[in-house]
């Protein structure tokens, strides 16, 4: 067999390493349109938990992290002033250029041909039986072949430095300047460099004058106006150290994602990592992603009698990671868009707090890291004299005694008051005439969320909250005691419809500190 990799990038490369480390008979070429030692971006960073199946494949990026990597267990939230930090959070993050370096020996080491600032099209590779695109998230082959995806573009604007000050580990700052917040993700990639992402929202990013940039030019030229601001906005956070450019310019996140990763017509093209689909950078998955599709894409081609079979086991390996990576990603992209409100609204524990827990729920996070869940909750006792559940609040003049309701399907009273129904629309799209409804209410009015999906419910809920400071009542029809506490410890939610099973034992929500409520008529 023969096959062409088009993109030489770290997908591209592992899998160029595994086939011919599995099979030497595989005769396989990788042409990328860049020089060797061209890269773009600064460094690439990896969970610990995340690795085993890279790591069993190839010992090379396990090899290189001990070697070259940079690894830690916190994560540092920065803001107003205060340090918080989260343990259990194992990293290793190492230089792009470096890593780039290693897999390009791996494969040569195992026999591929590589040819470097080659561009090809599918029609100059009809001598090989399998052509792979790994040529990234603007990928030529994809057009040229019309696959189809869908991209949603965030909101958000980031662009990508790099920095002399050394970070200790993932480590999130977040300024309000003259013009807005912004906010950095930072980490180191060796011991003189660290990667410097700032994000920050369209307003902010227009009215400091940071659009003057032509970001259609040719990759090369960075933003240096761009630079210079954020130089002097962060200056305090790195010591006055400088930011290091490279291609760096203002992009919006693009989600893609693909319902197909394969074709066999006009001839067998198999996609992978950002070339079919993109997870926001906050998860740290895109390296990631496409290496583990150069592990199945490979395990497939070994091990199947024939190609088309070969290319059907690698989407049925590979995409569930995928999708669940994608379904994790898109509350944390959401969570940037909106940060500069959650950076005015909180204070800095519960803003860590929210940030931390805005993809797992607050079991999960004591698990990994007690000591901050801990000091969470001994900050909310100290505010507000009890655990979250059984806190009272008070709501148009009356008190409920704690923050877990039962939901009942008739009227629209509500023992804290008259509730107004809002039902969360099942995607994004509907939000809208949602979100211009809640702007109509008077304040004290009791909203409750419901339908919808955990997402948007969310959504509304913070919108009601955060913007209009109305009390909130999530209904939330999977809701158990912890998703419960995750909900009002981090602020998404003033009440939380309660579990339908009975609380029993000595876990402090007996039925003495349920409000009775009445859901939306029928």
């Amino acid at each position: 067999m023969r096959v062409a990799v088009v993109g030489g990038g770290p997908g591209g490369l592992f899998l160029a390493a595994l086939l011919r480390k599995a099979d030497p008979s595989i005769d396989v070429t990788v042409f990328e349109r860049n020089r060797a030692d061209d890269t773009f971006g600064f460094g690439v960073v990896f969970s610990d938990r995340t690795l085993a199946a890279i790591d069993d494949a190839d010992p090379v990026l396990r090899d290189g992290l001990r070697e070259h990597g940079v690894h830690w267990d916190d994560i540092e939230v920065r803001l107003k002033g205060d340090v918080l930090r989260c343990g259990g959070n194992g990293m290793a993050a190492i230089s792009r250029k470096i890593l780039l370096g290693l897999l390009q020996d791996r494969a040569r080491e195992f026999g591929a041909s590589l040819h470097f600032s080659t561009r090809v099209t599918l029609a100059e590779l009809d001598g090989y039986d399998l052509v792979v695109a790994a040529d990234g998230t603007g990928s030529a082959l994809r057009e040229e072949i019309g696959l189809e995806s869908t991209v949603d573009t965030a909101t958000a604007k980031f662009i990508w430095f790099g920095t002399d000050y050394l970070f200790s580990g993932l480590t999130f700052v977040h300024e309000r300047g003259p013009h807005g917040v912004f906010a950095v993700h930072g980490y180191p990639i060796s011991d003189s460099v660290s990667t410097f992402i700032v994000e920050t929202d369209e307003r902010a990013w227009r009215a400091a004058g940071l659009d003057a940039f032509d970001v259609t030019q040719p990759p090369g030229p960075s933003d240096l106006r761009s630079q210079t601001y954020l130089e002097e906005l962060f200056t305090d956070q790195i010591d006055g150290h400088k930011l290091l450019t490279n291609n760096s310019r203002w992009g919006n996140f693009r989600t893609r994602r693909s319902p197909r990763w394969t074709v066999t017509d006009p001839r067998p093209v198999a996609f992978l990592g950002d070339a079919v689909h993109t997870a926001h950078f906050s998860v740290g998955s895109g390296t990631k992603m496409a290496m583990e599709d150069a592990v199945a894409l490979s395990a497939a081609l070994v091990s199947s009698p024939d190609l088309p079979s070969a290319l059907a086991a690698y989407e049925a390996a590979a995409r569930p990671s995928v999708e669940k990576i994608q379904g994790s990603a898109r509350p944390s992209l959401a969570w940037w868009e909106h940060f500069g409100r959650y950076h005015d609204f909180f204070e800095p524990w519960q803003f860590a707090y929210h940030f931390l827990s805005r993809s797992i729920t607050d079991a999960r996070l004591a698990r990994r890291a007690p000591h901050f869940v801990g000091s969470s909750h001994e900050r909310w006792v100290a505010t507000h004299g009890a655990e979250p559940l059984e806190t009272p609040i008070e709501i148009g003049g009356r008190t409920v005694p704690g923050r877990l309701v039962e939901v009942t399907s008739t009227g629209g009273s509500t023992s804290a008051g008259e509730a107004v129904w809002f039902e969360a629309p099942a995607d994004e799209s509907g939000l809208p005439p949602v979100l211009e409804r809640l702007a109509a209410l008077s304040a004290d009015r009791l909203v409750a969320v419901h339908g919808g999906s955990s997402f948007t419910r969310t959504l509304v809920a913070e919108e009601a909250r955060m913007v209009h400071g109305l009390p909130v009542l999530l209904v939330d029809p999977s809701a158990d005691l912890d998703r419960a506490t995750t909900a009002v410890l981090s602020g998404r939610a003033d009440l939380v419809s309660a579990p339908p099973a009975p609380v029993r034992g000595n876990q402090a929500q007996d039925t003495d500190i349920r409000a009775r409520v009445s859901g939306p008529g029928s």
